[in-house]
């Protein structure tokens, strides 16, 4: 008898959840980049009214948790993280009342929501940068090198190309990591401790269930900034060691931290979260932030970045897997986000892998967070015209760096070429999303898009794949369905299970997850009940046929 499963199939009635005690431990957490997830007011850009307007579809699509990006007062010198005031919407995207009710709203409907923090640079509109005698107290200045102090204080660079010093009209230099819009704070200034205390409280009182911290690993720099001495120095991830990232003593920072929302929750009877934006060289690295006083989760960058290769792949999720159990924590898997390029891009230009390694991450144990539009299938942007361009790190100098994130993998993509986005920059990812519609604004809103969407994404709207079981989007409604009622997937154990090569077999009670991560079907033994397919899967008697680049949840 022959069996041929497509993608999506029914799944089994299973009791229970297996969840464990904290909601984030297996929690599916989508990320909304507000301005480029739907508008309502018609100016081309996302807006909270337009994010309330559309939980639904995302209580439909089956996540647990909503992460927005930063909605506060800003001038936009990037995207928003650069804050200007804390407290205060900013009228591109609404009004505090919007987010009250945005907030509400989310919460009937069962999810939890998380927002930015960005506690390692302000804006420098920002009231404390306005003031020259607090801006000396509460950033980083320093005088300069040189007869007259003409040179930077020290050789770093800017995480967007060129140097990370900017001089001012009194002579002295202050730092920016990021853009000169955004000098960095000096944490050893209490102030700052204290003014960062009273804005998480500021958010949790208006409801929200946590916070995404903001460049987690950079609020501490070395003592005397030393000269680092050597290039490739502003990449955000590497085994690379740097005096201005992941420093022992920003861990104060988030054990205060957690001290603070574990006493917030115990007393309103709610569990609020930290999750840290954290490059760190190593997955042992990475898990000190989420050792057991410390955030509860820190988005796994290793896994982001690993290369579509069975061997690469597994010794990845052995790394991150041992590290975060030696401290007690569940893995926060990420395949894409705002800053690096779509996953469907980046491995390789393939739909077919993206789907596959959505389904590996789902059945991996713990949390994943899912960037808005993966579950489109959507691709890298990549022929956005200079004009449009509004990633800061584009009108840098180190222009052709990628420095921001991960770019190209030229060992997966087809015959060699490269599949990264636009110049290794952020914009390609951010195009606004296609709800409905043959031609551009798809429906994101009754006006424009802030940036111009692709003429051929009327296939992949939410209305074209809606109902269509071969979609991308009916797939993730699938695999979040099964994830959330068989007790063998979320926060528990795991075990590999033997394949052949190129092939990944893991396990989970009443599970198991096959990934073929060849270019060419792959036969072996049926291991069980074919549940979900990122491709079409046959089943010929007792053999099972693996679509190349493809993954398979069986029950056993």
């Amino acid at each position: 008898m022959t069996q041929e499963l497509t993608s999506p199939s029914p799944a089994p009635q299973a009791p229970g959840t297996g969840r464990g005690p904290g909601w984030w431990r297996d929690a599916v957490i989508y990320q909304v980049y507000l301005r480029s997830f739907a508008d309502s007011d018609g100016d081309g850009i996302g807006d909270l009214r337009g994010a309330r307007e559309r939980l639904p579809y995302l209580k439909d699509l089956g996540v647990d948790a909503v992460w927005l990006t930063p909605f506060y007062a800003s001038p936009q010198a990037d995207g928003g993280y650069d804050v200007a005031d804390y407290r205060a919407v900013d009228p591109l995207f609404g009004t505090l009342q919007d987010a009250d009710e945005l907030i509400r709203a989310a919460h009937d409907l069962g999810l939890r929501v998380i927002v930015d923090i960005v506690p390692n640079h302000t804006s420098d509109r920002h009231p404390w940068f306005q003031d020259p005698e607090l801006a000396r107290q509460r950033y980083l200045f320093r005088p300069g090198k040189g007869e007259s102090g003409e040179l930077p204080p020290n050789d770093w660079e800017s995480v967007f190309g060129g140097p990370a010093w900017t001089r001012t009209d009194r002579g002295d230099w202050y730092l920016h990591l990021f853009a000169p819009e955004q000098p960095d704070l000096n944490w050893d200034n209490p102030e700052v401790h204290a003014e960062f205390e009273a804005i998480m409280r500021f958010w949790l009182d208006l409801g929200v269930d946590g916070f995404r911290v903001d460049v987690a690993h950079g609020m501490i720099k070395a003592p005397g900034l030393p000269d680092i001495g050597h290039g490739a120095q502003a990449q955000l991830i590497g085994a690379q060691v740097l005096p201005f990232f992941d420093q022992d003593g920003v861990h104060a920072i988030h054990r205060a931290w957690r001290r603070l929302l574990d006493g917030y929750g115990d007393a309103r009877g709610k569990q609020v979260i930290g999750v840290a934006e954290a490059w760190a060289p190593s997955a042992e690295r990475l898990a000190l932030y989420v050792r057991p006083d410390e955030l509860h989760q820190a988005f796994n960058f290793q896994f982001l970045n690993a290369p579509w290769q069975s061997d690469a792949l597994r010794s990845v999720i052995d790394a991150s897997l041992a590290a975060t159990a030696s401290v007690g924590a569940p893995t926060t898997w990420v395949l894409s986000n705002h800053d690096v390029v779509r996953h469907t891009t980046r491995l390789g230009g393939s739909l077919a892998r993206a789907r596959a390694a959505t389904l590996l991450m789902l059945a991996l144990p713990g949390s994943a967070y899912l960037y808005q539009g993966e579950e489109l299938g959507l691709p890298e942007v990549t022929d956005l015209p200079d004009e449009v361009r509004q990633d800061p790190a584009f009108f840098r100098g180190g222009r052709a760096t990628g420095a921001v994130g991960p770019g190209t993998d030229t060992e997966s993509a087809p015959d060699g070429a490269a599949a990264g986005g636009q110049d290794g920059f952020r914009d390609g990812c951010r195009v606004p999303l296609p709800w409905s519609g043959e031609l551009p604004p798809y429906g994101f809103g009754p006006g424009g898009s802030w940036l111009p969407q692709p003429a051929d994404w009327g296939g992949l709207t939410v209305a074209a794949q809606t109902g269509d079981p071969a979609s991308t989007l009916e797939l993730y409604r699938a695999a979040l369905e099964l994830r959330r009622r068989l007790p063998g997937l979320g926060d528990g154990p795991m075990s590999w299970a033997p394949a052949p090569d190129g092939v990944l077999a893991l396990t989970r009670p009443g599970l198991l997850c096959t990934v073929n991560t060849l270019g060419h079907d792959v036969g072996l033994p049926a291991p069980g009940t074919p549940l979900l397919s990122s491709a079409p899967v046959t089943v010929d008697d007792a053999t099972a046929q693996l679509p190349g680049d493809s993954c398979t949840w069986w029950a056993i």
